[in-house]
């Protein structure tokens, strides 16, 4: 039986910035549009962060039953594969952290709008396809379009709407960035697994371009990333705050740019974590600042 630290483990920690950052941001965005409503915010959050973790499970599941998912691979435990779990304690854990949101999102459609419902549903859906089911998405490369969809206009754009009633522009602005973050988080990840992924068939974006082609978009997203923000200067004159996180982007892009594989670049998807956790909070500050 699996311990409590195992447990947490495996439900991946360090990628939880993914479902914390879409949702500061669009509640500082939604303070600075003067439409802030702290238990609405609080809800998105708690949504955000429980189909984060119900991904994750669902992933060691999906990965383990499947044989994509060995003992030898680096990284965070690995529930299933390894054996610490029983598969269906980790089905059941996914499964669990799916009907949190689902509770909780439908307190948010009934206070907001009818619609969000038809959103929460797809978010759901494509947690569990990315590598559940028979043909998984995560196994064709597009994974990355998944979490900056969901992970960033989703989250984002969502996390205004309800607070606000609507979804002005700078919320789409907004969750360029963070969506691009979100997506550098997974690149590192996936670059990390090519050899194993190659080897059980699981071809994620990574495995597509090569290592090469891996690490270049890793850094060009965060590259891009600053610049997405950078545009929203119009809106707070504040926004250029976000560079002050760039001493920790040095790190992990110099990681990915130098040819570190393997346990190296564990630490890297640490230090990316730290990064977003860092720019999230800067261009929250930046756009409550006004």
């Amino acid at each position: 039986m699996a311990t409590v630290s195992e447990w947490v483990s495996g439900l991946r920690p360090r990628t939880l910035p993914n479902s914390v950052v879409p949702v500061a941001v669009g509640t500082a965005l939604a303070v600075a549009l003067d439409g802030f409503v702290w238990w609405k915010a609080l809800l998105a959050l708690a949504v955000s962060m429980a189909l984060q973790v119900g991904v994750n499970f669902a992933n060691d599941y999906s990965d383990g039953v499947k044989g994509t998912d060995t003992e030898e691979r680096t990284g965070p435990v690995r529930l299933t594969a390894t054996g610490l779990a029983a598969p269906g304690q980790v089905l059941a854990a996914a499964l669990g952290s799916f009907a949190l949101a689902g509770a909780v999102g439908l307190v948010l459609v009934a206070t907001s709008s009818w619609w969000l419902l038809l959103v929460g549903a797809l978010a759901i859906a494509a947690a569990w396809y990315y590598t559940g089911g028979r043909a998984p998405y995560g196994y064709r490369g597009l994974g990355e379009v998944s979490v900056f969809v969901f992970f960033g206009v989703v989250a984002v754009v969502g996390t205004v709407f309800v607070q606000l009633g609507s979804a002005p522009w700078q919320a789409w602005v907004a969750s360029v960035p963070v969506g691009l973050l979100s997506c550098s988080v997974l690149v590192i990840n996936n670059l990390r697994d090519i050899p194993t992924d190659r080897e059980t068939g699981k071809i994620t974006l990574a495995v597509r371009l090569g290592e090469a082609g891996t690490r270049r978009l890793y850094a060009g997203a965060i590259v891009v990333a600053y610049a997405a923000a950078l545009a929203l200067t119009p809106v707070s004159w504040w926004t250029p705050l976000v560079l002050l996180s760039v001493p920790l982007a040095a790190s992990p892009v110099r990681r990915v740019l130098g040819g570190q594989a393997g346990r190296d670049l564990v630490l890297g998807l640490g230090e990316t974590g730290k990064l977003q956790m860092a720019f999230g909070l800067l261009l929250s500050v930046a756009l409550l600042l006004g």
